[in-house]
């Protein structure tokens, strides 16, 4: 396979070229793969199995420059990975699979980038794989003059250079530099032009900015136009007055309140303008100052994703703290989820739909928004769902505005709910984005179980949690009799499988053995990608004797590295000093 627009002679020369190295380089070798990026792109794949229509992630090969980028690297990140995401876009939305392009980072510097997957694949398959590629990019690669991803699936690669002859015929190719010129007249000339460039720069300048300030003049700084759709950038356009919210929720009102939390407590609002809202008041243990606080939410209140509950602003007076969210008609998912009667409203096509939400929706935080956020208090009871019974994942990001370092590997401050906690961030206060798709496997086991995880317990002694009962299920090989008996016989046993599967790879051990988020949209999405086997789960019990014998370690200080129990209630963390 050659990038379209390849002429047929060079394409088969690296198609020749590369075929000869594989055979050199990989002798006596039953699968081997190659995208050749030499004169032209080109790739090679042969194997005694077919792999035709389906996706392979493994093995991938990352190289990069060993230049080191110069400059704003903050405005770079950001123009980067707005390109990466639209060329994600385009190569994965035409049959073609392919795409290459070039975009400004400075006056005289472009960045260049292509991507291609194998025409066998779907566009989804195609997308995931892309998106593995670029988040692969990041994680080994980041600051660094160009690099490439290859996958037997997919290819990615860029530069701050043309490569491959890929961007010929691309009309946003860079303009050539500007030499210096061998005549006094061209200088004149050069001079002339670059005085009225910046004439006519300044002019346009002072233009935009007196009509920023005209809009910024004719703001309020007291309420929030909730039906604007401008860009949040201050804090004074987020900042509500404390008697509009105490008016709207009744003066807090316990008729009010939809539920409490350990961030505070939650009440339902109406605005005078009919704009429901929730209203989540704040503990007063906040560790931020006031300033610090608004900087926070205002950065929270830029994420926007379907699957997230939208902040839309927050009141700050006194020691009242107060965060101002949409608000989602269908309460939380545990309201539905662990009610005998609800739950009958949650078909297997219902709790399918729940589950991809929630992945990306934490997909989005973890890897696409402006900021890299970890939840780390994932669990039904944050999952929203709206009138279409669309989960929105909330309280997203309260680790920031609650004062807390979302960038430290290790905390003293533990904050989330037993039953969802992985055992590395429970025990050791080590936490990462491996920790939240550890709650999203817990998650996934209760969508389909219907019981919550850490009130779960069999009577025969033989299971005390629903991690432990779904792994002894997977062993016998009976894993079906995990759903719950009301969703009845409207489900595809592969596709319930498929989700038991993945949420225990999710719930693993080890972190290094969970997939990425990336990676568990595409397990959710296709059928074709082969599923690795499942290694034992963390907090793991075979008996009542088992749990016993862990508490009592506990008390008396002798804990090693087993696992701990999950509590028999679901009592948040606020506070918590990991051994």
């Amino acid at each position: 396979m050659c990038i379209p627009g390849t002429e047929p002679d060079v394409c088969s020369d690296c198609i020749r070229t590369t075929s000869d190295g594989l055979i050199k380089n990989c002798p006596n070798q039953t699968e081997g793969y190659s995208w050749s990026d030499d004169r032209t792109l080109c790739m090679v794949r042969y194997s005694n199995r077919s792999f035709f229509s389906s996706v392979d992630l493994e093995p991938q090969r990352s190289v990069f420059s060993s230049a080191d980028l110069r400059g704003n690297l903050t405005e770079f990140n950001r123009i980067w990975e707005g390109f990466m995401l639209r060329m994600i876009t385009d190569a994965s939305s035409e049959r073609k699979h392919y795409t290459a392009d070039v975009t400004s980072w400075t006056t005289f510097q472009r960045i260049y980038s292509l991507m291609q997957c194998t025409s066998d694949i779907s566009t989804g398959d195609c997308e995931a794989c892309l998106r593995e590629n670029v988040r692969q990019f990041q994680t080994c690669c980041g600051g660094k003059q160009g690099g490439v991803v290859r996958r037997p699936s997919c290819f990615f690669r860029w530069d701050l250079y043309p490569f491959v002859g890929a961007f010929d015929d691309i009309s946003s190719a860079p303009p050539p530099q500007p030499t210096a010129s061998p005549t006094c007249a061209d200088d004149e000339s050069l001079s002339t032009g670059i005085i009225v460039a910046i004439v006519v720069g300044v002019v346009v300048s002072v233009l935009i900015i007196l009509g920023c300030v005209i809009c910024w003049r004719r703001r309020s700084y007291r309420a929030l136009e909730l039906e604007s759709g401008d860009d949040i950038t201050t804090p004074q356009s987020l900042q509500f007055d404390f008697k509009t919210v105490e008016a709207a929720t009744s003066k807090f009102s316990k008729n009010n309140m939809l539920g409490r939390g350990g961030f505070g407590e939650v009440y339902k609002g109406t605005l005078p303008n009919g704009t429901e809202i929730a209203v989540k008041r704040l503990s007063k243990t906040s560790g931020q100052g006031d300033q610090e606080f608004k900087n926070e939410v205002v950065l929270v209140a830029r994420l926007q994703h379907r699957n997230l509950v939208r902040l839309l602003g927050f009141c700050l007076e006194g020691e009242e703290k107060i965060l101002v969210y949409e608000f989602v008609p269908n309460k939380s998912l545990d309201y539905f989820l662990f009610d005998r009667t609800k739950r009958n409203r949650l078909d297997w096509r219902t709790r399918c739909k729940i589950i991809g939400g929630i992945a990306r929706g934490i997909l989005y935080l973890h890897q696409d928004s402006r900021l890299t956020i970890i939840h780390r208090d994932l669990k039904a009871s944050n999952i929203l769902l709206d009138a279409d019974m669309n989960p929105k994942i909330s309280d997203f990001g309260m680790a920031r505005i609650f004062g807390m370092d979302q960038t430290r590997a290790n905390t003293g401050r533990i904050v989330g709910t037993y039953g969802y906690i992985s055992p590395e961030y429970a025990m050791h206060g080590q936490f990462s984005m491996k920790s939240d798709v550890y709650s999203l496997g817990i998650l996934v086991l209760e969508i389909i179980s219907g019981k919550m995880n850490s009130n779960f317990h069999q009577t025969d002694g033989t299971a005390v949690n629903m991690v432990t009962h779904a792994w002894k299920l997977w062993k016998d090989g009976s894993p079906l009799e995990l759903v719950d008996p009301t969703i009845g016989e409207s489900y595809e046993s592969n596709e319930v499988t498929r989700c038991i599967h993945i949420a225990l790879l999710c719930v693993q051990e080890d972190p290094a053995d969970r997939p990425a988020m990336s990676t568990i949209i595409l397990m959710l999405t296709s059928n074709t990608i082969t599923l690795p086997v499942p290694r034992q789960p963390g907090f793991l019990f075979q008996s009542r004797l088992d749990l016993d014998t862990a508490a009592e370690d506990l008390e008396s200080g002798q804990y090693t590295d087993k696992s701990i129990p999950n509590s028999v209630n679901d009592a948040s963390v606020t506070e918590l000093d990991p051994r």
